[in-house]
């Protein structure tokens, strides 16, 4: 039979779900609201529904109004996607209590990983490794200080719900972490509702490595390889690729690794797609970060090395479907794919600028992937995350990705906004990132921002709209 899944978000997000319920050959049923009526999403789902209310609190974040509409509607499935309510427990349970499947893990699986604390103890008692720190929240500025003399500076203090990059901030003594805790404690019960922190031993020069995993409901907990997500801003990703160029060839280090991953995800009987972080140090040792239990927005080239539609698979795992997945030395991966996150944002502060797209066009390299929610006329608002798209290019080396990735960027325009194209083009020719040895600190110590010129860029722009209109006018 049909299955008619709702999918409780927006953006490419949202449409790539639309096209693999097509594929499953399942209803997809897309949500509309008054700040986005003519959404993108919706020319890819079947069905459309309004969804009241005007900010995103009475919309994409209002459980209530969401199950309400799946009941309604005689919804089966739901799919969050990222952010919004994905990683919600309240969510979860409620659609479980209304009789419809959440396409994600089951509520309690959630609610064990979505708290960094009890994710941490968790993976301590499978003798996860972990950073050392505190084993749960700290209550006062003088139990922060005596686990940090403990374990020695510099340390970090963590939102204990935290993500994003949000709540976070590394203290080099005791007079930082003083002045520091109760700012990140504001900061925490502003963005999350909760003000509780953690300690940790802050890793110098670290890469954030994660590892994609993917269970059934029947007890199977596949591993889908790593991925290196160690360009950030803010604490934010913007460049990923697959496999780690740090673990290079190292494949009894990704064996470890994957298999620690799988390990943690069984001990709380997890039942769909998701992503465990770890962070990696000079040395190659890696300790266990965080758990995110939804599909990330990198998870393109993971599906490109390995050649499994991730988001397929946790339709069919929430269903209680069979993965066609006989065992994990069936899962094979082969070549290099890199994912560079296209944001509206000032290429130079790589802050958010929100704006109008005006114009919008493409000249990709063979094979090159773009998972994106442009079109003339998209109003970029401050109400959503910035990106607007993920470009994603694959060789059978890590240098010819960055070929065609350096080509694709060169044939990405989007005029009206300011994005962080400049930015990536900069990345891409820099040499410590073609080494592939990289790590979180690459934006600060590098600052590729300074070098971008953005006239040049724009000179670019508009003599590849010119040849595309003589083109077009038969010249």
């Amino acid at each position: 039979m049909t299955k008619r899944i709702l999918i409780a978000n927006r953006g490419e997000i949202a449409s790539r779900i639309a096209k693999a319920c097509r594929e499953l050959e399942y209803t997809s049923v897309g949500l509309w609201t008054e700040s986005e009526p003519h959404a993108k999403h919706l020319e890819f789902c079947d069905e459309w529904l309004f969804c009241p209310g005007e900010t995103n609190k009475e919309t994409y974040l209002n459980i209530d109004g969401l199950v309400k509409l799946a009941v309604d509607n005689k919804i089966d499935g739901v799919h969050p996607g990222y952010g919004f309510l994905s990683e919600n427990t309240d969510f979860a349970a409620a659609l479980e209590k209304a009789g419809i499947i959440f396409i994600g893990p089951n509520s309690n699986a959630v609610r064990l990983m979505g708290d960094k604390a009890i994710s941490k103890t968790l993976a301590e008692k499978n003798n996860i490794p972990v950073v050392p720190g505190s084993t749960g929240a700290v209550a006062t500025v003088e139990e922060a200080q005596k686990i940090a003399e403990e374990i020695e500076y510099p340390v970090l203090l963590k939102a204990v719900a935290g993500g994003g990059g949000r709540g976070l901030r590394p203290c080099f003594d005791k007079d930082e972490l003083a002045a520091n805790f109760e700012v990140v404690q504001r900061e925490a019960l502003s963005a999350f509702g909760n003000p509780d922190l953690l300690v940790e031993k802050f890793i110098q020069n670290p890469r954030h490595i994660e590892v994609q995993i993917l269970a059934d409901k029947k007890g199977n907990v596949f591993h889908f390889f790593e991925r290196e997500c160690s360009v950030q801003r803010r604490h934010q990703k913007i460049i990923e690729e697959a496999p780690s160029p740090f673990i290079g060839d190292d494949e009894a280090l990704r064996k470890d690794l994957c298999e620690t991953a799988v390990r943690l995800a069984k001990s709380v009987d997890y039942d769909s797609a998701g992503t465990v972080e770890f962070i990696m140090g000079d040395d190659k040792k890696f300790y266990f970060l965080e758990m995110n239990t939804r599909i990330q927005v990198e998870h393109p080239i993971t599906e490109e090395i390995t050649g499994i539609d991730l988001i397929v698979c946790m339709i069919q795992a929430a269903f209680g479907d069979d993965l066609g997945i006989p065992s994990q030395d069936w899962i094979t991966r082969s070549g290099h794919a890199i994912e560079c996150r296209i944001c509206a944002e000032d290429p130079i502060t790589m802050l958010p600028a929100p704006g109008k797209v005006t114009g919008f066009e493409t000249n990709f390299p063979q094979g090159t992937r773009f998972d994106n929610c442009i079109y003339k006329g998209l109003e970029v608002t401050p109400d959503f995350d910035p990106m607007v798209g993920k470009l994603v290019t694959k060789g059978l080396k890590r240098g010819v990705a960055l070929r065609k990735m350096k080509a694709a960027l060169n044939g990405l325009f989007v005029e009206g906004l300011k994005t962080n194209i400049p930015l990536h083009k900069v990345i891409l020719e820099n040499e410590k990132f073609k080494s592939g040895n990289y790590s979180t600190n690459f934006i600060k110590e590098e600052n590729p921002q300074g070098e971008i010129n953005i006239e040049f860029d724009h000179l670019r722009f508009y003599k590849m709209l010119a040849t595309i209109e003589a083109r077009r006018m038969g010249f």
